[in-house]
């Protein structure tokens, strides 16, 4: 066995990507005060081809060296948009017919494993700050919340490895459905 070259990778471009067709979510910040945890997100965004990101609230936007750092390059291949707030995001994507769920430990939140996505609906992920979560008042606007199951001493994530955890379980029922 051997590690693959980049070249056999077989990757798509940065406008092959921009042309490809994307799986049916986009992710919403709110109020991410990490450039690194944005860049990452830009890279996750990438990998699983997201259709958009949302920068909400104070989550700076590209470029920025911190979030180039990070995003190795896949600030340029998602599409994103700065929006003031995340509350107005969310009216906004709800309008739009996309089915928004917050990343939050809440009442009646459900458990990731037991999430299955309806067909032919898109999905908009919210993830909240560092510290604080997701703003109550997002809370009280989105359809629904999933909780990571944790079995360990501490009772959250880093929010870029949460967006890893849930986007994959969100794509790969997707691609069971295919």
């Amino acid at each position: 066995m051997r590690k693959l070259l980049i070249e056999e990778m077989d990757r798509l471009s940065v406008e092959g990507f921009k042309n490809a067709d994307k799986f049916p979510f986009v992710i919403v910040l709110d109020n991410i005060r990490s450039l690194n945890n944005v860049g990452s997100f830009f890279r996750t965004a990438d990998a699983f081809r997201a259709s958009k990101i949302y920068l909400c609230g104070f989550t700076q936007s590209p470029p920025h060296r911190e979030i180039t750092r990070s995003a190795l390059g896949a600030e340029v291949s998602v599409a994103w948009e700065k929006i003031e707030s995340t509350s107005e995001a969310v009216v906004r994507l709800k309008a739009e017919g996309y089915r928004v769920v917050a990343v939050e430990q809440a009442e009646g939140s459900t458990l990731l494993q037991e999430f299955s996505p309806g067909p032919d609906v898109p999905y908009a992920f919210v993830f909240g700050n560092e510290v604080e979560g997701v703003a109550d008042e997002v809370i009280d606007l989105v359809d629904s919340c999933i909780e990571i199951p944790q079995f360990g001493t501490k009772h959250s994530f880093n929010v870029s490895v949460s967006a890893g955890i849930v986007l994959w379980e969100f794509v790969k029922q997707k691609l069971t459905k295919i």
